[in-house]
């Protein structure tokens, strides 16, 4: 845990999950988000949900699933285009966001600024990919960047970055070029949780990943057997889940909410990694191919 002396007025708590992986990273989710949310008093809460939906993508249902667990904001990565059927429901929810720098005409929303009601105060939300190591290059995250902080500035100094990102150095440039004009920068992507959280020089938190949310007695999330001959046989696997150890990955970050001389408002004061284990019941039986038929989800009311 890494902290600065706390301010007088009471600072805005941000809690942000590690990418969801499939159905047991939701059930992890909405079993302990709940107490969390009381336990911390957190004020905001956002999860990346890029890998929920069978490991690879989000549907309509999980995002209603996550809203009422009690998520504010949904992130996305290179895979939350893996499931087609989203793309509709992405143009109309803001709450869902995905990379802001893939190319003009992909569907859905790459920042927003959100309302927090309970402390009347308005969250800047920035979802970027990052382009090392990645099959496809997409625009620059940096530039893409800017424009965002630009259009928040308008309205809020409280922004947090998910840069979605594989190479590590990557990250830190980032965090180098963005300290001092957001709240914090959390990385996602790798699924292995990193221990390096810090709070740089001019106030803004960091951690290289926070984690995956699922199944930790697996590769990253995948069945051991399947990944691992991936690699001895070079050849393609059938993408299935792993199995064991369900694991809530993520971190708090606690921001400042005085206007000094000292300490900026929305800086980072402190920054606490979670990584929470949970037994989860077996799941209930399938008795359909078809997801339950319920109404549209509910997208949150701190929509500006």
């Amino acid at each position: 845990m890494v902290r600065i002396k706390p301010a007088s007025v009471p600072p805005f708590k941000i809690l942000f999950i590690g990418d969801i992986v499939g159905d047991d990273g939701l059930r992890v989710v909405e079993k302990l988000l709940p107490d969390l949310l009381k336990e911390h008093e957190i004020d905001f809460c956002i999860a990346n949900g890029e890998n929920a939906h069978e490991g690879k993508g989000i549907n309509e249902y999980i995002v209603r699933k996550l809203y009422k667990a009690g998520v504010n904001v949904i992130t996305g990565g290179d895979h939350s285009f893996d499931k087609h059927l989203i793309f509709p429901y992405m143009q109309r929810d803001r709450h869902l966001l995905r990379p802001m720098n893939y190319p003009k005409g992909v569907a859905g929303f790459g920042f927003g600024l959100f309302d927090c009601p309970v402390r009347n105060t308005k969250v800047g939300v920035i979802n970027i990919r990052g382009q090392a190591f990645f099959h496809n290059p997409i625009r620059c995250p940096f530039a893409a960047a800017d424009i965002a902080i630009d259009e928040l500035y308008k309205e809020t100094r409280i922004i947090f970055v998910d840069f979605h990102a594989e190479a590590s150095a990557e990250k830190y440039a980032m965090a180098y070029y963005l300290d001092g004009r957001v709240s914090a920068l959390a990385g996602t992507h790798t699924h292995v949780q990193t221990a390096d959280e810090k709070i740089f020089p001019q106030g803004m938190g960091y951690i290289t990943d926070v984690g995956f949310t699922g199944p930790h007695d697996s590769v990253i999330g995948m069945d051991v057997i399947a990944a691992t001959n991936r690699f001895l046989l070079q050849t393609p696997q059938k993408y299935m889940l792993g199995k064991g150890n369900p694991r809530l990955n993520g971190a708090i970050f606690t921001l400042n909410m005085n206007f000094d001389q000292k300490l900026n408002y929305g800086n980072t004061i402190q920054i606490e990694r979670l990584n929470i284990g949970v037994e989860l019941p077996a799941p209930e039986p399938i008795t359909t191919t078809e997801e339950p038929k319920e109404k549209e989800a509910e997208i949150p009311e701190s929509e500006s």
